[in-house]
């Protein structure tokens, strides 16, 4: 018979092993993804989430890897940046950093535009808004071999402050059907390379993210799309705007593991989601993820609004190996979806941390896994033994690299974790997790319902969001700049539509002389915060603001904490506790216990 699922509102989240799904009654599916054709995977989630029959959701709410495994993977347009004079290396120059300090070998990756497509035109604005030169025609640029579909980047010199010239040149390309990404648009804040880098980086995605986000359309009534700052657009703002969804699938998992962590007694938490590629981990205060700025992605640092996700590549199918000199290497290489770790009987020969999880017995034999079939131990051992790795050490190295990715995002920033939960999910998050937090001290770990796909539960329950930044453009005198913020704010408001909207304020601080600035609520809010990160402040030394923020939320009709609970139950360590999305480990000398709105919360047994 077939089942009646509500499909009024779906969130799906496409991995690079799996896709999975959840319904608004709770009801989830999960499926092999197809990176060849990632909709391909979205089209099969939904029918199996009733039996085989067509489902079309009233709302689909989905999170993508498309864009992030584009610029991983090169695969994106062939760009043109149009620059103006003398600033054309500006991309290739970049920083004075090195990628590696102490690594000589170590480059920062080629640049995604060719030297001979970077244009430089005339036109120069002071960073007061003074015209010293007027702007030039693109007429004086070389376009030939480019066509009506061809990539160009927009990126002026103080756009962010002035868009007037780059406007010019923008609606004169545009005019003539190029497909243009302009700075003023995409990341309007200072620092030239960074802005030029993500605009190329939004020009260089487009093209490919169009096709893939204009193929879910007919899924759904409507389609909105998660950004990397843990909110959802609509589907053709998403399109337009790909450089900010490289954390789309990752932020709807820290949304919703910080808000079961709340419901739990822990405000302050990190959240911990390994899956089949890699590991995503982001430290939540107050029950507010953590914000951020800028990232890099692939060594380019895209100077968008995010959430302070930090990501290594380690998952289940990272590969263990021994290297050159003798020591056993975990990740970043993934069997992923194809051929899987050697366990999953579908050719895969090389050891994975899946395979040494069901080796040591963190894994039950001859589980089912949706889409693959029985877990095989036999074909793991032969995998493990072969490559001359042992499950134990397997285990030791990838977690011995997931705490340094715990310790990066709370000691190293001043937060102390031993007052922390540690919220783990995804597929093998709940595995490890007691190993990590006994490293760090931590107090608990918490499993949240549905665990194993998470990150589709904070797609389903994700507020429509909107965030701008602009420039501020006299970092010492902060005349006007309350109301500079109201007027932020009141756009920001606009843009998300509804009533009500939730709605944050921020501006980005240093102290004059330095070249790094922090994010806090108020100016007032800067020295403290300084402390906390550095260990000093400086209270006779002036404080700069150079950008401002602002955020406007509108709640989903449902939140995380409404689905229906899990059935869950004690146990007492060693137990392995199979789900039917997950599996938890629960080591000796541990207890679960079941906890609020369905989750399992795991503590040291006294």
């Amino acid at each position: 018979m077939t089942r009646v699922v509500d499909v009024s509102r779906v969130g799906v989240d496409t991995g690079g092993t799996f896709t999975d799904l959840v319904a608004a009654d709770g009801t989830i599916t999960k499926v092999p993804s197809t990176p060849a054709d990632p909709s391909e995977a979205v089209v099969r989630g939904l029918s199996g989430l009733a039996d085989g029959d067509g489902v079309v959701p009233d709302v689909l709410c989905h999170g993508t890897t498309v864009a992030t495994n584009a610029l991983l993977e090169r695969r994106g347009a062939d760009v043109t940046l149009v620059t103006t004079r003398g600033l054309a290396d500006v991309i290739e120059i970049a920083r004075q950093d090195r990628p590696s300090l102490y690594d000589v070998w170590a480059d920062r990756p080629a640049p995604l535009v060719r030297r001979e497509r970077r244009l430089e035109i005339a036109g120069r604005l002071a960073a007061d808004g003074t015209e010293l030169e007027p702007v030039g025609s693109i007429d004086e640029l070389d376009l030939g071999g480019l066509d009506g579909d061809s990539a160009v980047a927009v990126c002026l010199l103080h756009a962010d402050l002035d868009p007037s010239h780059e406007l010019a040149i923008g609606e004169e390309l545009a005019a003539r059907g190029f497909d243009v990404s302009c700075s003023h648009v995409v990341s309007p804040q200072f620092r030239e390379y960074e802005r030029t880098v993500t605009t190329v980086v939004n020009a260089y995605l487009r093209p490919r993210c169009r096709a893939y986000l204009e193929a879910l359309g007919p899924l759904a009534a409507e389609v909105l799309v998660m950004t990397s700052a843990g909110g959802l657009v609509p589907v053709e703002e998403a399109a337009e705007m790909p450089a900010r969804l490289l954390l789309s699938g990752p932020a709807g998992g820290v949304r919703a593991a910080a808000e079961i962590a709340a419901a739990n007694g822990f405000a302050d938490a990190i959240t911990f989601d390994m899956g089949g590629t890699s590991t995503d981990v982001c430290l939540v205060l107050g029950g507010r993820p953590e914000p951020a700025g800028e990232r890099s992605v692939s060594g380019h640092p895209i100077r968008l609004p995010s959430l302070d996700v930090h990501t290594i590549g380690a998952g289940g199918g990272s590969i263990a190996r021994i290297d050159a000199g003798g020591a056993l290497v975990v990740g970043p290489e993934s069997a992923g979806a194809v051929p899987g770790p050697a366990c999953y009987g579908l050719g895969g020969s090389e050891p994975t941390v899946t395979d040494a999880d069901l080796v040591a017995e963190r894994l039950t034999p001859g589980v089912d896994l949706p889409g693959i079939g029985e877990l095989r131990a036999d074909l793991a051992r032969v995998a493990l033994e072969r490559a001359g790795v042992t499950a134990e050490g397997v285990v030791a190295v990838v977690e011995a690299a997931m705490e340094q990715a715990l310790r990066a995002v709370s000691v190293e920033r001043g937060v102390d974790p031993r007052r922390l939960a540690l919220v783990a999910f995804g597929g093998a998050g709940p595995m490890h997790a007691c190993g990590l937090a006994d490293a760090l001290g931590m107090p608990a770990v918490i499993i949240p319902p549905r665990a194993g796909v998470l990150s589709a539960v904070g797609l389903l329950c994700g507020p429509r969001q909107h965030d701008l930044v602009r420039s501020w453009p006299t970092p010492a005198d902060h005349g006007g700049l309350t109301d500079a913020v109201a007027a932020l704010a009141s756009a920001c408001t606009a843009a998300v539509g509804g009533s009500g909207p939730e709605l944050e304020t921020a501006v980005d601080c240093r102290y004059a002389g330095k070249s790094h600035e922090i994010t806090v609520p108020s100016v007032d809010a800067f020295a403290d915060e300084h402390w906390r990160r550095n260990g000093y402040d400086r209270p006779d030394t002036p404080i700069e603001v150079v950008a401002l923020r602002a955020t406007a939320r509108r709640p989903a009709p449902l939140a995380v904490t409404d689905l229906p609970d899990v059935d869950r139950s004690t146990a007492t360590g060693p137990a392995v506790l199979a789900e039917s999305d997950c599996t938890v480990y629960v080591p000796e000398g541990w207890r679960a216990d079941p906890g609020e709105a369905g989750a399992l919360v795991l503590r040291r047994e006294p």
